[in-house]
């Protein structure tokens, strides 16, 4: 027995354990079951949200027709003058038009909101 032993307690090594069967899902493909639910849950909980009102947004742009009163991303709210393929033009004052893409419309009015705000 030295100095240091008084100090420090030597560390002996161990035979290594055997891991116990099973696990937390079972053996074997159990392993793999984690990550799936993992994948699952996220898809459940944020993919599949996302993508349905992606195809909300695709559809109400569809039906968008002249007359229609939108309110753009930035708040701008007006009156569908024009549809091209790409772009919309929005009447947001008396003579006075703006271009906007057509993604950056958020949303479609009911008729007259406009008028009476």
């Amino acid at each position: 027995m030295n100095l240091l032993d008084l100090l420090v307690s030597p560390a002996y090594a161990q035979a290594a354990s055997q891991p116990a069967p099973g696990g937390l899902f079972g053996g074997g493909l159990g392993g793999l079951m984690f990550p799936i639910l993992l994948i699952a849950v996220m898809y459940f909980l944020m993919i599949r949200p996302q993508m349905k009102r992606q195809k909300e947004h695709r559809a109400m742009l569809d039906k968008l027709a002249n007359g229609d009163e939108v309110i753009t991303n930035g708040g701008v709210a007006g009156v569908v003058r024009e549809l091209g393929e790409h772009f919309v033009t929005v009447e947001i004052a008396d003579n006075v038009r703006i271009r906007v893409q057509k993604g950056a419309i958020a949303n479609v009015l009911p008729k007259g909101t406009l008028k009476s705000a």
